[in-house]
């Protein structure tokens, strides 16, 4: 499997609705640019550029297998991901629920 050294940023990555949308495939496995592209309405060589971007950005990898490339969601860039926006949104939740809390408190005044 090639793991390129993650050099992009993955939010911009996710930016883009066909990047998600290729990502939302990855998750039930490993997937040549031709069968992404048959379910995408975009052509072959725009899933190559978007597949570029994801792996530059560190959240897919490639698998050569014969003259094809097979990508899949590289983990560890999707648990950084997820660690961060649970990180945010974990803080935000937290303030929401203080707040609520302390709203409900004034009310039984």
């Amino acid at each position: 499997m090639v793991r390129a050294q993650a050099t992009g940023d993955p939010f911009e990555a996710l930016g883009d609705a066909n990047r998600r949308a290729i990502l939302s495939l990855l998750g039930g496995g490993g997937k040549s640019v031709q069968e992404i592209a048959a379910v995408l309405p975009i052509s072959r060589p725009a899933v190559s550029r978007h597949l570029k971007l994801l792996k530059t950005a560190g959240l897919v990898t490639e698998e050569p297998r014969g003259t094809r490339r097979i990508y899949r969601l590289q983990d560890e860039g999707m648990r950084a991901v997820q660690a961060y926006l649970e990180q945010v949104w974990g803080d935000a939740a937290m303030r929401f629920r203080l707040m609520a809390e302390n709203t409900q408190s004034e009310r039984s005044r």
